[in-house]
């Protein structure tokens, strides 16, 4: 007869923490709980599981061949537990509990306030659990459900498991600082811009990747030049004339001047992803739906 093994769902998340972590002490730290707790817990789940989950050398931890293969399966299961509790917690209606969203901190400054402004005046049982990420890792983090919204430059391509929805086009201008040589051209080729050094969006992000597909389908090849992630830093740096960048529209001011580049013209898309395949929290169809709606009413 088989046994069913009594896997606790906290050892599951514990062990899940520590691998993703790579140290019990550090995995101690994010569950505020003690070195020693994290410890009883893996050796716990091992005891249950009859197997090594980890092989501990010095303070490092790294997953035995029986650890990797529990890893997509721990997350399996709590990801499954708590979608069946959405789905019993929506059964009554009641919009509250604890809804994580992940934002970059361009959307966050610019576009969500009158939104979050709305939501927590008209949800006051909702705790929202806000956290500032680069657009691409919130999205990750969707996928693999440690964040049930988020709220991003939405990718160039549909990503695995994703649902998203478009809320905001945000137009964006190649910019320059108003005593740049190039301010004073009235319109000109990707060469005379690539000529003069640039300050870019980071590689691997959504703003490059547009950046980088418009500029090859005008017959261009995007150069090197400075990096950064921050839209708040590249703003800065193009103003005191470190060179030439590609901004939101929306973020332009007196200290910079939009060119206009023959065969260059983008936009890209801010909005909403979700994973397709879990239930919505009432809290998160919640906020979809203002999020949607403002954007509505707005001019």
């Amino acid at each position: 007869m088989d046994k069913t093994i009594p896997m606790d769902t906290a050892n599951l998340h514990t062990f899940i923490v520590a691998a993703e972590l790579k140290s019990f002490s550090l995995a101690a730290e994010q569950l505020y709980l003690t070195q020693p707790a994290v410890s009883k817990r893996v050796a716990t789940l091992e005891a249950e599981l009859g197997a090594a989950l980890f092989d501990r050398i010095a303070r490092r931890v790294s997953l035995t061949e029986a650890g990797r293969a529990l890893l997509p399966r721990a997350r399996a299961i709590l990801h499954e537990i708590e979608d069946s509790r959405r789905l019993i917690s929506n059964l009554t209606g009641t919009v509250a509990g604890q809804l994580s969203i992940g934002t970059s901190h361009h959307i966050g400054l610019h576009r969500l306030p009158p939104v979050l402004r709305r939501f927590s005046k008209t949800y006051p049982d909702v705790a929202l659990d806000l956290q500032f990420m680069d657009s691409e890792a919130a999205c990750r983090a969707v996928q693999t459900g440690d964040l049930e919204l988020g709220i991003v430059t939405l990718p160039l391509e549909p990503l695995a498991d994703l649902k998203s929805e478009l809320i905001w086009p945000d137009p964006l201008d190649i910019v320059v600082a108003r005593e740049h040589p190039l301010a004073k051209k009235s319109r000109l080729g990707f060469q005379q811009l690539a000529a003069h050094p640039a300050i870019l969006p980071s590689p691997g992000t959504y703003t490059r990747q547009l950046l980088e597909r418009s500029v090859v389908q005008a017959g261009g090849k995007l150069g090197a030049g400075m990096t950064t992630n921050y839209l708040e830093t590249i703003k800065m740096m193009v103003g005191v004339g470190l060179g030439w960048s590609v901004l939101p529209r929306s973020m332009l001011n007196g200290e910079l001047l939009a060119l206009k580049i023959r065969g260059i013209k983008l936009v890209r898309q801010l909005g909403v992803v979700y994973h397709q395949a879990r239930t919505l929290s009432n809290a998160a169809s919640a906020m979809i739906d203002t999020l949607q709606s403002m954007n509505k009413s707005s001019p």
